[in-house]
């Protein structure tokens, strides 16, 4: 039985990042607000709705990030609960935006999210004149609070205006897109290193359109921090968890960690290390209009880039020799 160090900051660690909070947070805000508007505190929802109008197109014209928010205290002890690392291969240069791939998706992509949404891992040190930005659902952005707290971050919208207002806009913007999206976290595993990429071309196209660069990320051990229990396609959990997917536009899937006394299985994720390795840029013109015979190609150039990436640091984060990276 793994010897696993106690879990002190379980609450901010599970609540702060997990879609399923946020569903939790739509129906319990939005009522919320709603009764407000027949009490004597009628005005603060109000302002605040008149706000959410005004603001409505902000998620897709930049955001709104907060450095105060990004430094929080919290940020460190997620860091150190596993540990989280970020490794850079080469340096990026703020002259060119970069359209970056993170691979695997994982369950709840916590690599993701402490070293491109937070300065827990220095990421501004690290990539000086970078300025991340991790796109996610555009849905969460139509949630009351949960926008302006995901705006804060530093998260976007993986809507193509969003992406195309920050790769339009100044240099030194890096637009995180996980590539793998629902399909690759319901098949998020221990040992798992497969990852749906070669039909999902779309961000190869818009990069070409940009002239972004193309910066390949693998996460090693984003996959090791949960269980998940995997349902036959033939059977009513799998039809139910498609249906999920339909209408609120993520997953819900049945996995467990740990819990809270040693030995136990619960929420909590094993506190396992995972690194996130940032590859080298891949240069790409700027074409307005690129041909499916150039996507194809820089499509191409970016696999093996990132397979490349997979293959050199395999054996020193966790991965055995034999190993292979695969694209379904």
């Amino acid at each position: 039985m793994p010897c696993f160090k106690q879990p002190k900051h379980f609450q901010s660690l599970i609540l702060l990042h997990w879609p399923l909070s946020y569903l939790a947070l739509f129906w319990i805000v939005q009522p919320l607000f709603i009764y407000l508007l027949f009490t004597s505190l009628w005005l603060l929802p109000a302002l605040y709705f008149a706000w959410l109008f005004l603001d409505w197109k902000t998620p897709e014209q930049g955001g709104r990030r907060s450095t105060w928010v990004r430094n929080w205290y919290v940020w460190t002890q997620i860091r150190d609960y596993f540990p989280i690392t970020i490794l850079k291969t080469k340096d990026l240069s703020p002259e060119h935006n970069y359209l970056m791939g993170v691979h695997p998706h994982g369950l709840l992509t916590f690599g993701a999210f402490c070293n491109f949404c937070t300065e827990a891992t220095g990421f501004s040190k690290i990539f000086p004149g970078i300025t991340p930005h991790l796109a996610t659902l555009s849905w969460f952005f139509k949630i009351p609070l949960i926008r302006d707290y995901l705006m804060a971050k530093g998260v976007c919208s993986v809507s193509q205006p969003a992406i195309d207002y920050l790769l339009s806009h100044g240099t030194g913007n890096l637009v995180g897109i996980v590539v793998g999206g629902v399909g690759e976290a319901l098949q998020s595993v221990p040992n798992a290193t497969t990852l749906i990429l070669q039909k999902r071309k779309g961000f190869v196209r818009t990069a070409l359109q940009h002239g972004a660069h193309l910066v390949p990320t693998f996460t090693f051990g984003e996959t090791e921090v949960y269980e998940q229990v995997l349902f036959q396609k033939d059977s009513w959990m799998y039809k139910f968890q498609s249906c999920f997917r339909r209408l609120f536009g993520f997953y819900c899937c049945v996995f467990y960690g740990r819990g809270f006394s040693r030995g136990s299985a619960g929420l909590l994720p094993y506190p396992l290390p995972i690194t996130t390795v940032v590859g080298e840029p891949l240069p790409v013109p700027k074409i307005e209009k690129p041909s499916q015979e150039m996507v194809d190609k820089y499509h191409t150039l970016y696999m093996e880039a990132l397979h490349k990436l997979f293959d050199q640091h395999k054996t020193l984060l966790g991965c055995s020799k034999t190993q292979k990276l695969l694209f379904l």
